[in-house]
């Protein structure tokens, strides 16, 4: 994984707040994948390069690229840094060895779907008849690769659209975690609502929690919202309900990692509870995610699996212990919303409201 400075890159797909890319392929088929590592943000802007499905699976797993429409697009990229050795192999072994890296990648983080979503969507190009030419078989990856982070980009813009009038003009909108620019190819999710708003005239607060082990809303969300010119303080997680309780909150939006066939949707820990506190306050909070967040094979939130991260994200803080060593820590990095505490859930097709099984089959 190569290091580069981040001070002449020129953003694509018109970034929100004239931030670099999260991610993009660079350099044809002997290129690799250039992210903006989000371990060092807000104090440091750098990009690396992977060169390999071993740089992405670390890149993935240490969250230095984040964000569940990130992360798939990421391990897209990642199949075809990890089978680009192998495009002479014959076409069975090439097919297992794409197999054997998706499995891989696929590791990395188990509770976001759209790692899996992504990575047989690559997959299923080798099995679209391309007899014995396996080069052409991976350029076809390649390409497919790059055709999933052209859609990112436009699926969150239009899910910024479907949701602005929303956002309550002269309200305050509450939002946890990062479901961004920075968690995605652009835009967002849940921001990119904030960001049509804003661009429309709405002049609105955002309170972003400061998403405790990991900062992602402190370090992340309140950088980029800043960088693009909206009113946004940051909070630490247990003002959340006294905000609410003052009048101060009109909305809340997240963004979500797994939505189940119920409606039930696993996004970052801290999010269930801040949807019970809405529900009782009569605020209304709102989820948005691209359809690839969907996952149709599982009935419901109890099965989705949720990730279980190192304890050592709790026991040190800016690298400074302050768990006793004696003292356990209970990490896990999601938790799932029932479907009856959420509003509705905004994608780029439309708004899916009221939240049931029935009307999510409807839906798709």
């Amino acid at each position: 994984m190569v290091s580069q400075g981040a001070s002449h890159l020129a953003p694509p797909w018109g970034a929100p707040g004239g931030l670099p890319a999260t991610l993009e392929w660079v350099g044809g088929e002997e290129g690799g994948l250039r992210i903006l590592d989000q371990t060092l943000l807000p104090g440091r802007v750098e990009m690396r390069v992977c060169q390999t499905a071993e740089e992405v699976w670390e890149a993935i797993r240490a969250l230095r690229v984040r964000g569940a429409p990130a992360i798939g697009v990421a391990a897209a990229f990642g199949l075809c840094l990890g089978t680009r050795p192998f495009r002479d192999a014959e076409p069975d072994a090439f097919r297992a060895k794409v197999r054997e890296v998706a499995d891989y990648l696929c590791s990395a983080r188990p509770t976001a779907v759209n790692l899996s979503w992504a990575i047989e969507r690559i997959y299923a190009v080798t099995e679209q008849g391309f007899s014995d030419d396996t080069r052409k078989m991976w350029g076809a990856m390649l390409a497919e690769a790059q055709a999933i982070a052209r859609e990112d980009a436009v699926v969150c813009r239009r899910i910024g659209e479907v949701g602005a009038d929303l956002v309550p003009d002269g309200g305050a909108v509450l939002t946890h975690c990062n479901a961004g620019a920075l968690a995605t190819v652009t835009y967002g999710t849940a921001l990119s609502m904030l960001y049509v708003a804003h661009e429309q005239g709405k002049r609105f607060q955002v309170f972003a929690g400061e998403t405790r082990p990991l900062l992602q809303g402190a370090r992340l969300t309140a950088f980029e919202l800043a960088a693009a010119g909206i009113d946004v303080t940051v909070i630490c997680d247990s003002t959340a309900a006294s905000l609410m309780r003052a009048g101060r909150v009109q909305m809340v939006v997240v963004g979500a990692d797994r939505i189940a066939a119920n409606g039930d949707v696993a996004n970052k820990i801290g999010t269930y509870s801040l949807a019970v506190v809405a529900k009782h306050h009569g605020i209304p909070f709102y989820v948005a995610a691209p359809l690839s967040t969907f996952d149709l094979t599982i009935a419901d939130g109890d099965r989705i699996p949720i990730e279980q991260r190192p304890e050592e994200e709790i026991r040190n803080v800016c690298g400074r212990q302050v768990v006793a060593a004696r003292a356990g820590c209970h990490n896990p990095a999601f938790d799932v919303t029932p479907a009856a505490l959420i509003n509705a859930i905004i994608t780029e097709r439309g708004r899916l409201k009221p939240v049931t099984a029935e009307n999510i089959r409807d839906f798709f």
